[in-house]
């Protein structure tokens, strides 16, 4: 059987919960080896909106329009809320997305489901279709704090905090699971000389992708600061090429509600560790200079 020439994917995103998901969308998007199969919009919990699921939409939505790709690409909203508890799924357009192309999935072709947010629509698929854990698929999340008690950020973990249930379903169903924790994602950083620099003048789009960065930044940054964590963007560049990540395989563990790590299953999850970060920056702008030139010329 021919190897086949595209990898198939879906991206769950809380799109318009910071300003690091824009570019990892964009670079799923502008991939040429990715089959997306579809684009959900995920919950970003309740502490900085009200309709975090809407507003994940409209973002999404909105870099399609960008990309010059409305109408092309599927779109199929998640969950509004994280799941109330193990073992009750909150069942949604994105779930049964996952679901449905899970079937199509085989060895040698495997569906690859980043999620860039919480886990909420990957537990709920699981819970509906308790098959799908048999199937090839490849979970890959950017969550979690680090395991060796190096830590960026003080307090739980903010993917995982939207959903501590979910991951919990996730971690313990032994679907195949590729974990990038916040003392990996945290250090996919960009200046802002860099971005003006690589694609400051890629069009609308560039223009837009940097604007908004500076944006999130003014609003929930009180320090001068003149550059982003994109943390996000792992998720895309371990899809494009799996050994760009330094992987360890570890014992699933389950999550406490502080966000720590406790003992879990022996189901072994991969870890990873370090990313090539130039790979990523370098491919990402690449393509949005490439799509803006492209763009220009038509």
């Amino acid at each position: 059987m021919a190897k086949p020439s595209r990898r198939r994917v879906i991206i769950n995103t809380d799109a318009k919960n910071e300003a690091d998901d824009q570019f990892a969308i964009v670079h799923g998007l502008l991939s040429p080896t990715f089959d997306v199969r579809g684009l959900i919009p995920a919950h970003f919990g309740t502490r900085r909106s009200d309709r975090s699921l809407e507003e994940s939409r409209e973002e999404v939505d909105l870099l399609l329009d960008l990309l010059d790709l409305t109408g092309q690409v599927p779109v199929a909203n998640g969950a509004p809320t994280g799941i109330p508890d193990e073992q009750t799924p909150l069942d949604s357009a994105g779930a049964q997305l996952i679901i449905e192309e899970s079937k199509l999935a085989s060895k040698g072709d495997p569906l690859f489901v980043s999620f860039l947010g919480p886990l909420t629509d990957m537990a709920s698929a699981i819970l509906l279709d308790p098959e799908i854990v048999h199937r090839e698929v490849i979970v890959i999340w950017i969550g979690g704090r680090g395991y060796d008690g190096l830590e960026t950020y003080p307090g739980i973990e903010f993917n995982l905090s939207n959903d501590i249930p979910a991951a919990n379903v996730v971690f313990g169903s032994g679907i195949t699971v590729w974990q990038v924790p916040s003392d990996v994602y945290t250090k996919v950083s960009v200046s802002y000389a860099e971005l003006d620099e690589k694609i400051g003048d890629a069009g609308p789009l560039g223009k837009y992708l940097i604007e908004q960065l500076h944006e999130w930044n003014a609003e929930y940054h009180p320090e001068p600061i003149e550059s982003r964590s994109l943390g996000d963007s792992p998720a895309i560049s371990l899809m494009l090429y799996p050994r760009s990540g330094d992987m360890r395989v570890r014992p699933a563990p389950r999550f406490g509600v502080d966000g720590w790590y406790l003992p879990g299953t022996n189901n072994p999850i991969s870890v990873c560790e370090q990313v090539d970060v130039r790979f990523l920056l370098e491919d990402m702008f690449a393509k949005i200079r490439r799509f803006a030139r492209q763009r220009s010329q038509s």
